[in-house]
């Protein structure tokens, strides 16, 4: 019995230092590397933190751009999609009213013009991001209610346009808090 309970208690305090000591020292060495220090990447207006780049938020005046839906009213303690398919009911009812929604504060828009982007949550329900064509089918909106001519607001898109990584992986996209920020600087 002692033959193979003393290696045990010494391989158990060995894990327990390497998991629960050096591993968490090593990942938080890392992340401070990372931008933000391992906080998060947060977003700065006027030296106020206004929200974290990689963490969508609501925005309902039509003075801005709009994100994508959330499955979770963006609440990142509890991310996750709605796990409804293409063929439920309840999902196509809440596609619909999200596309009627649309259509009420964008008119002259037709159902073909709008992006499936801006009328379905993302898997994690938090996306910051929207495409350039969710943008810019938002543009006469928002220079409506900002009174600034389209033009304007269309170059202002297409400044805040991040290439897809090394332009090969992944698409165009846009950081919505990040454009409506530049929003109100121009004003």
């Amino acid at each position: 019995m002692k033959k193979y309970l003393l290696p045990s208690i010494k391989l158990t305090i060995v894990l327990i230092l390497i998991c629960s000591v050096l591993y968490p020292l090593l990942i938080s060495g890392i992340a401070l590397l990372a931008p933000g220090k391992g906080n998060g990447a947060t977003i700065q207006n006027n030296g106020l933190t206004v929200g974290y780049a990689n963490i969508g938020q609501q925005f309902r005046q039509d003075r801005y751009f709009h994100g994508r839906p959330s499955a979770v009213n963006y609440n990142a303690a509890g991310s996750g999609g709605s796990n409804k398919g293409p063929s439920n009911p309840d999902y196509l009812k809440t596609v619909q009213e999200r596309i009627d929604t649309f259509l009420a504060h964008n008119p002259g828009i037709r159902v073909n013009e709008i992006p499936s982007e801006l009328v379905t949550a993302s898997g994690s329900g938090l996306d910051p991001h929207i495409s350039p064509a969710s943008a810019l089918v938002q543009v006469k909106r928002v220079a409506t209610a900002r009174d600034i001519p389209e033009k304007t607001i269309t170059e202002l898109v297409k400044k805040h346009t991040q290439a897809p990584l090394f332009n090969l992986f992944g698409t165009p996209t846009i950081n919505v808090l990040q454009l409506n920020i530049a929003l109100d600087q121009i004003q």
